[in-house]
């Protein structure tokens, strides 16, 4: 061939109309020739697999909280009350309150600066604080509690100094405090970090050329944009504190009406059968859960809301 008639040859290619082309919404769906796509199920494939989801919800998870109410219930009134209003029952639920009310405000402020320092600025260690963040998700509990009863306990490393200043952190209140608070640290921190490294720095950077000292940043821009995060994380951080057992149980030396929380009070009136005050207790704790799992939904929706 010449290079006259290749020459001529592609200009008929280009002169040669394109098929249009179609957009992306308008094309259609590949069928598998039984009047469905194929990123489609049979419709019978569908409820059973919804089905299978509410068995499972509903042998896990739905029966044994309505057993709960239900045990709590079944003497009545009358025994319910008494039971959640007994002297040890009224200790524990006042010491779960304390534990939290101290704990989670705790983990907000650690939280908070530590995603603030993590995701606003580069220095030597930070993925080392990230791995020390989630180390509570990695260490049981109970090891956690140990490790307290051997830092202060009698004798621990300062068993000693707290004995001669007569101050007591195994067995008391204290000790709670602080397994408390190892067992949900990560909780907020970590459903800000993501949150914040998304939103990158340009919006501190621009109250930063306009004259805002750190203080007017964060309030005015940083916590306007990760408030719903941020009650997101408080919801989850009080969950946990509200129903720690194990490193709680270690620390806590089983002393009635003085160390147990609500959960250790359950676990010791049932093992002595007494299953009305265990239940009635069990279910001011799966009440608590509920409306927190409430709490939890209503800023899952909220959140959602504000990313559209």
């Amino acid at each position: 061939m010449t290079a006259a008639a290749v020459t001529h040859l592609r200009a008929e290619r280009r002169a040669a109309p394109k098929p249009a082309r179609i957009p992306s919404g308008d094309r259609p769906a590949y069928s598998t020739g039984e009047g469905r796509t194929a990123t489609e199920e049979p419709a019978w494939v569908r409820w059973l697999l919804i089905a299978l989801a509410l068995g499972f919800m509903t042998l896990f998870l739905f029966v044994p909280l309505a057993t709960v109410f239900v045990e709590a219930l079944k003497k009545g009134w009358g025994v319910y009350l008494a039971a959640i209003t007994d002297d040890d029952a009224l200790s524990a639920i006042q010491l779960t309150l304390i534990a939290t009310l101290i704990s989670v405000p705790l983990n907000v402020v650690f939280g908070v600066s530590a995603a603030w320092a993590i995701t606003k600025f580069d220095f030597r260690g930070k993925n080392l604080l990230l791995t020390l963040i989630d180390l509570p998700f990695s260490v049981s509990p109970v090891i956690a509690g140990l490790i307290y009863v051997l830092v202060f306990g009698l004798q621990g490393w300062f068993g000693e100094w707290l004995r001669d200043h007569d101050l007591k952190v195994i067995f008391a209140v204290p000790g709670i405090v602080l397994a408390t608070v190892f067992v949900t640290f990560p909780f907020v921190a970590r459903e800000l970090i993501p949150l914040m490294q998304a939103q990158g720095i340009e919006q501190e950077e621009a109250a930063r050329v306009l004259g805002a000292n750190g203080w007017q940043m964060f309030r005015r821009v940083t916590l306007p944009n990760i408030q719903w995060a941020l009650l997101y994380g408080v919801i989850l951080c009080n969950a946990r504190a509200m129903g720690e057992f194990g490193a709680v149980s270690v620390v806590s030396g089983h002393i009635r009406g003085q160390t147990n929380t609500m959960p250790l009070h359950i676990e010791i009136a049932y093992n002595e059968y007494q299953f009305a005050a265990a239940f009635a207790v069990a279910s001011l704790l799966a009440g608590l859960a509920l409306v927190t799992l409430g709490a939890k939904f209503s800023v899952e929706q909220r959140m959602k809301k504000e990313a559209r």
